[in-house]
């Protein structure tokens, strides 16, 4: 296994662990970001080789990916840094990964699937939480029921809190309000529009439908058009949501989404190690065809923030031992659903017909 291969955003929450994880198996990944200070902490903490720079422009980012093998960007949202990083990587004939789940981000991705093609490099974001379990579940899924024209995914979270830049991107999806897959295309609908009882083990809970990664990544790993995803709200937090829905298109504007960002910078901080060890999330998913035939599987995996760990270094490894791989990926596609075993936590999958 060789090459080399560059964390970007290195200095965040979910770039500090990746880059433990990769250094305990060994690996000596080029730690990078805008902030020089943290960067250089970094560097010197774990003898890495470090670069400094801000994504300005994709003729500038091709300059820094000088002989990197693979650029796996950790910083989010990633609204404001996956387009010219993709660009950038097709350019520098470097491999591009991220961990977002940003609907919009994958979008973008399909659309430059020729062009990675013709430059021998694979683009594959959401290679964490967002979006590798419920993606091979999605996948998986379809396997058993090929008929399936209807998805429903949904997880619920067991302790644990999220990360600054987790929040971060929560504020910008809010303020695009939501988004479900109907034949095929990706359309906007109100939050919360759609609701249904789950069980993820301990008896229905109510859910409501929420903007998901897996509205986009879904489609092009099972090829199933009509596409949801849902999270547990009680009763009464999803009457606040809804009943809110006319105020948060503010979230759409630019100074209200720096204020409510700079408030999460000073005062939020990731869950740390007791609470990321004691938290687990469960997977949810059903499928459906035409004659009312339905296939569900459900598993459980550890923290969300360390199966995005181990599933970013998985994806490095595949990279570094494939060189024929080219073109836009889901992560289902790329690494195959055997991943879903390399993951913290991975309980199994129990199907049901």
């Amino acid at each position: 296994m060789t090459g080399s291969w560059m964390i970007y955003g290195a200095n965040g929450y979910t770039g500090i662990l990746i880059t433990e994880l990769a250094v305990s198996r060994g690996m000596k990944p080029i730690v990078a970001g805008r902030n020089r200070r943290l960067i250089t902490k970094i560097a010197k903490k774990h003898s890495l080789d470090s670069k400094v720079f801000s994504l300005e422009s994709i003729e500038f980012l091709k300059k820094q990916l000088n002989n990197i093998d693979i650029f796996l960007n950790c910083a989010g949202p990633f609204s404001k840094t996956a387009n010219i990083a993709m660009k950038g990587c097709i350019e520098s004939n470097t491999h591009y990964l991220d961990i977002t789940g940003e609907i919009d981000i994958y979008e973008i991705a399909h659309t430059l699937n020729e062009r990675a093609k013709q430059s021998g490099v694979v683009l594959c974001p959401g290679v964490g939480f967002d979006v590798i379990p419920t993606d091979c579940l999605s996948f998986l899924l379809k396997e058993k029921l090929p008929t399936a024209s209807e998805l429903s995914l949904a997880f619920s979270p067991k302790g644990g809190s999220l990360s600054p830049g987790t929040l971060k991107t929560s504020v910008e999806s809010l303020g695009n309000g939501g988004r479900v897959r109907a034949d095929g295309k990706i359309i906007k609908v109100p939050i919360g529009h759609k609701s249904r009882k789950i069980d993820f083990g301990n008896g229905p809970r109510s859910t409501a439908s929420i903007s998901w990664g897996d509205i986009s990544t879904a489609f092009y790993t099972s090829g199933i058009g009509n596409i949801c995803v849902f999270y547990p709200f009680s009763s009464k937090s999803l009457k606040r949501l809804r009943l809110s829905q006319k105020f948060l298109f503010l979230l759409d504007n630019i100074f209200i989404q720096k204020v409510i960002k700079s408030i999460i910078s000073t005062f939020v901080k990731g869950p740390n190690n007791l609470k990321r060890e004691k938290s687990k999330i469960v997977v949810w998913g059903e499928v459906k065809d035409k004659n009312k035939k339905s296939v569900k599987g459900i598993f459980s995996i550890g923290n969300g923030y360390d199966v995005t760990a181990s599933g970013a270094i998985e994806a490095v490894v595949h990279l570094l031992n494939n060189t024929e791989d080219s073109g836009f990926y889901t992560p289902a596609l790329l690494l195959g659903t055997s991943i879903l075993k390399k993951l913290p936590g991975f309980s199994g999958i129990k199907f049901e017909t």
